[in-house]
């Protein structure tokens, strides 16, 4: 079952954001606290959209998929970037990020959204395959840059 996150939510959304990041193997980088992301999901000007997988028998959410708007100037329509897409290790072959996948894909068709987008790791095959599976290409010829922590300052205070 896929259902949209509630505020209840936030810490298992915290911890296995956590989870994500020891996976993906930059723990460090995972700094982000809970209160940042209640505020982001649920405070006065929502950023950020999240929807939970919760297991079949118990109710349990397994999972979980967090989102926000981006906009194609060349489409001239919003699209979804799906930030984190996960599900925990035990639930896995489950159905569940396939569901989470056709929801948000359910939601872009709903609201005339022209693209879902997101990033994986060049060394996760299973969820390069998985996605791959459902229809999904890869942007080759397109590398993602960041400006983050000393270098975005530098840059934003010039």
């Amino acid at each position: 079952m896929i259902r949209t996150a509630r505020v209840t939510d936030v810490p298992v959304i915290h911890a296995m954001i956590r989870e994500l990041a020891e996976y993906e193997k930059a723990l460090h980088e995972a700094v982000a606290t809970e209160e940042q992301l209640r505020d982001a999901l649920f405070g006065a000007n929502p950023a950020l959209f999240g929807l939970i997988a919760e297991d079949d028998t118990t109710g349990e959410p397994v999972g979980f998929a967090l989102w926000f708007l981006n906009f194609s100037t060349w489409r001239g329509t919003h699209g979804i970037y799906l930030e984190d897409l996960y599900v925990r290790p035990e639930a896995r072959g489950g159905g569940h990020g396939k569901a989470l996948l056709l929801e948000l894909a359910r939601i872009a068709v709903e609201r005339g959204y022209s693209r879902v987008e997101w990033s994986v790791l060049d060394w996760n095959e299973p969820s390069i395959n998985f996605y791959k599976s459902l229809g999904a290409v890869p942007m080759h010829g397109w590398s993602v840059f960041r400006l983050t922590d000393e270098a975005l300052t530098a840059v934003g205070t010039r």
